[in-house]
């Protein structure tokens, strides 16, 4: 049976943070950051076919999953990623051991917001940036078409959509449609769509909008040229929310992206729609940037497989 153990730190601020761990002790190991809406089920279709002698860390955001939601709107900030972060870092690996650090769309603007972090750069061999951007989301987004590209309006209708508290109530065929129209590509695998749309609803209303504010005017552009660890970068090429464009900025600036992965025919959440790829990514740079004892491959076995429960 897989190591499987669950435990609670503490941000700056006190907000608990939730984190789990699979895997084997002392093995190479990558920490995964979700993204907005989201919480650690998100990760189980990529850690299903990750080698079983890797330790594989996985954290709720604050607001999500099983971490604390905060009331206060002014602790939702992207020093509150970075800072959350740095404490799972701090909480499951020695100073200077190094991990491969990755993360899907805000979980990937975690790690820019960390990029300066000494807890961060002791231990990030190299990260994976999967379906993230850094600057101007609402403006390039094109989940709401119906201004020009990069205008005022646009924007304006996104980030409008980005803050609204509005429960988004049972979850039905139409609230299903629309999160597959936002989130997915028109051929993703049902299964994968069922999955998205249960781990969306069950992110509370006002943890949404909160982060919600933080994307409308993210600004972390500034902070790529800290980010000169290893890189690799996937994106979906139909991907609305942060369309793929973000991912040839990212690889044009970033001071050592190796890899770029373009993943035909998927939108935003590529964990879900590729999984084999996103893994096959992370399996490669934990070969090349960490050491590894049992140079075994392959997807776990069935009864180490992660649930891909909400």
């Amino acid at each position: 049976m897989t190591t499987r153990h669950h435990t609670t730190t503490h941000s700056a601020d006190g907000t608990p943070i939730h984190i789990e761990t699979i895997g084997p002790e002392n093995a190479p190991t990558i920490v995964l950051a979700h993204g907005w809406t989201c919480a650690t089920p998100f990760w189980a279709p990529v850690v299903n076919h990750l080698p079983d002698d890797l330790r594989i860390i996985l954290y709720d955001q604050r607001g999500h999953g099983l971490s604390h939601r905060p009331a206060q709107r002014t602790a939702y900030t992207t020093t509150a990623l970075a800072d959350d972060l740095t404490a799972v870092l701090q909480t499951t690996l020695p100073d200077d051991t190094p991990a491969i650090i990755a993360g899907h769309s805000m979980g990937g603007m975690t790690l820019m917001a960390a990029a300066d972090r000494p807890a961060f750069r002791n231990r990030a061999a190299a990260i994976a940036l999967i379906s993230t951007g850094a600057t101007r989301l609402p403006h390039t987004s094109t989940v709401l078409p119906l201004f020009p590209t990069d205008s005022r309006p646009r924007a304006a209708l996104h980030r409008l959509a980005l803050t609204a508290p509005l429960p988004l109530g049972p979850k039905t065929p139409l609230t299903k449609a629309a999160i597959r129209y936002i989130t997915m590509a028109p051929g993703s695998d049902p299964a994968m769509t069922d999955v998205c749309a249960r781990i969306v609803h069950n992110c509370h209303p006002t943890a949404r909008a909160n982060w919600g504010r933080v994307l409308g005017t993210l600004e972390l552009a500034h902070r790529l040229p800290h980010l000169d660890m290893p890189a690799t970068l996937i994106h979906g090429t139909k991907d609305r929310l942060i369309p793929i464009p973000h991912a040839h900025h990212l690889h044009d600036t970033l001071p050592d992206a190796r890899e770029l992965i373009e993943i035909p025919d998927a939108a935003h959440m590529t964990p879900l729609e590729a999984p084999r790829t996103v893994a096959d990514a992370l399996t490669r740079l934990a070969r090349t940037h960490l050491t590894t004892t049992t140079p075994t491959t392959g997807d776990k076995k069935n009864d180490k497989k992660a649930e891909a429960h909400a």
